[in-house]
């Protein structure tokens, strides 16, 4: 496994968690509450064909919401840093772009 993490800076993190696992919930394996969300994306979504599924934290607080993806390389880590960040935009749009500081995690 290859893992990120970014600490997203907003006020409506726990906003931004709630709508987007609500919107990935109708396809995808997901559970959340307002202060923490996991989304399992699996290896073939979407065509692909990844060695393993990719698993996406969200963890909110009043000034951030943090960011960790575990994916099966460096490819698909980067792959899912990009939807993440396109729908975490879309949803907060008037803020948008985010700033996304990714970190290897250790």
């Amino acid at each position: 496994m290859t893992s990120a993490i970014a600490k997203v800076p907003t006020a409506h993190g726990s906003k931004y968690l709630q709508q987007l696992c609500k919107h990935w919930q109708h396809n995808l394996a997901v559970t959340f509450t307002p202060e923490h969300g996991t989304v399992t994306f699996p290896k073939d979504a979407r065509g692909a064909t990844w060695t393993d599924d990719a698993l996406v934290t969200f963890d909110a607080d009043a000034n951030a919401l943090a960011v960790r993806i575990d994916a099966s390389g460096a490819d698909h880590l980067e792959a899912m840093k990009g939807v993440v960040a396109r729908h975490l935009d879309r949803f907060a749009f008037r803020e948008a772009p985010l700033p996304f500081d990714w970190h290897p995690v250790v």
